[in-house]
Parts: structure tokens; C-alpha cells; sequence
């Protein structure tokens, strides 16, 4: 890639679509974000509403929230051909996996319709036999990516759990917020862990939308040239999310080094939020 053809940025995981979720409340709220994304050099987004995976062995009740927020959806999609027509706009959801088999057939519940669909666990905490779960969601022939991975509470300090859900077919994606460190330390820590290991995707906004809740991008942005790990953070952020906009799996990712001194400059960068 050139400067002068540079790639978007693409974004996987938001909370856009208004009134649906504990995202945007109101069509004004998310097309405010949709601004500040466009700001930041983002052009394509996958907003991702939440989804319980237990809804979805209810076909009745899975059709009622698929239709709310569909309809939700494309009232943004309206009037984001009005006031952004440049943006890239897709969706797909967060889904919950309350129960270990999710039925993923619905290519509404999917990435922008494509194998990819992107996965959580229940109240940010690691049940039993994760691995497993995601290496049949890979056997079904879906692509699972593990929201958040350096979030979730009760990992070791090696991080061997997302390390296994990579070898059980699942793909990781870190919130830009966590690397400068706006879910506090610990998720910081483990961020720069995988990222470092090179065992990191993507890394998405995870975005809800409230006011003065802004974007880290740039942020981030400057930490990975401070750490001379720019070509890591392109194919993170543009290169990987247009691959699965196209069906694509992601390239790799270089792992990295961070330099020591480097903590302390983004501590600077966050301005104490830590």
C-alpha cells in the first residue's frame, strides 16, 4: 500500500444502531459517531448490536429482534446515505453465546452476511470449555472472532485461554480503548500482551455512542508509531476488516516490541485516564 492510495480504516465492532441496544439511544447520537469515525479515518464500519445466542432457539422471538433492529438499521442506513454516503456501512451482531450451540445459519446474525460472526462471552467471564465451543462454530463452517479478549476477568498472566481460542479456529479482536488503557490497567496489559505476540486480528472501537464519549483511534494511532509497529496497526485496522468485508481470512499481523520508556509516553498520551 501507498500514501497516495491509502485503505480506509475499517471498524468491526460498534454500537450504532439506535434504540436497539445500551449503544446509540437516538438516530442523532449515531450519526454523531459515524462523524467522529469518518474524523478518524474510518470509512468502513460493521456495527454490531448485541444478540443473546439463547434468543436465537426461539424462532419467533429471534425474528422479533432481528426485525426491531433491521428496522432500526436501515432508518440509519437512510440517513447515512444523506449526510455520509462515503461511508461503507454494514452490520452484524454481538452475539452472547449463553448457550454453547448457537444456531449461526441466519446470515443476518453474521458479518455483513459473511462466515465471519463476532462472539462474547456472559458477564465479561470465561466459562468452561470455550475451545471447544468456537472449534464447533469453526466446524459448522462459520469464523468466529472473540470480542475483547483482554477484557475478560480470571485469565492467566500468559494469557493461554486466547492463545487456545486461536487454535480452536477463533479469530481475536482488541478495543482500541484498551490499549490506552480506558478500561484500566489490566486490560491494557493484556492488550499490549497479544499484540506484542502478534496474535491479535483486528481492533475495532467497540463504540456506544454517549456524550464526550469520544474515539481513541488517533491515540492508538500514535502508539503504534511510537513503538514503530505501524504496518501491525494497518493491517489491523484497514487491511484485515476490508479482507472480511470480502469473505477474506486476515492476513497476519506482525507482533511487536514495545519499547521500554514507551508506557510512560502513553500514559502521556491518555492524559491520566489510567
Amino acid at each position: 500500500m501507498t500514501d497516495e492510495s491509502p485503505m480506509p480504516l475499517g471498524d468491526l465492532h460498534s454500537h450504532l444502531v439506535p434504540g436497539v441496544d445500551d449503544g446509540a439511544r437516538t438516530l442523532d447520537e449515531s450519526l454523531e459517531a459515524v462523524g467522529l469515525m469518518q474524523e478518524a479515518g474510518i470509512g468502513r464500519i460493521v456495527t454490531t448490536p448485541h444478540l443473546r445466542a439463547s434468543l436465537l432457539q426461539d424462532r419467533e422471538a429471534a425474528e422479533e429482534r432481528i426485525g426491531q433492529v433491521e428496522t432500526a438499521f436501515h432508518r440509519l442506513e437512510a440517513a447515512l446515505a444523506d449526510g455520509y454516503p462515503e461511508v461503507e456501512l454494514a452490520r452484524g451482531f454481538e452475539i452472547k453465546l449463553d448457550v454453547p450451540d448457537p444456531d449461526l445459519d441466519d446470515p443476518r446474525v453474521r458479518m455483513a452476511g459473511t462466515p465471519f460472526v463476532l462472539v462474547e462471552w456472559p458477564r465479561l467471564r470465561v466459562p468452561p470449555g470455550t475451545s471447544a465451543v468456537l472449534s464447533r462454530i469453526r466446524a459448522s463452517g462459520w469464523i468466529p472472532i472473540v470480542a475483547h479478549p483482554e477484557r475478560y476477568h480470571g485469565l492467566d498472566a500468559e494469557l493461554r485461554m486466547p492463545r487456545a481460542w486461536r487454535q480452536a479456529g477463533a479469530l481475536l479482536q482488541v478495543n482500541h480503548g484498551s490499549v490506552v488503557g480506558r478500561y484500566g490497567g489490566e486490560a491494557r496489559s493484556r492488550a499490549l500482551h497479544l499484540l506484542q505476540a502478534g496474535v491479535v486480528d483486528y481492533l475495532s472501537s467497540d463504540h456506544h455512542p454517549r456524550p464526550g464519549h469520544g474515539l481513541d483511534v488517533e491515540a492508538v494511532r500514535s502508539f503504534f508509531r511510537e513503538a514503530e509497529a505501524e504496518e501491525s496497526f494497518e493491517r489491523m485496522t484497514a487491511v484485515n476488516p476490508s479482507r472480511l468485508l470480502a469473505g477474506e481470512l486476515p492476513v497476519e499481523v506482525p507482533g511487536f516490541t514495545v519499547r521500554r520508556g514507551l508506557f510512560g509516553r502513553l500514559g502521556d498520551m491518555l492524559g491520566g485516564r489510567n
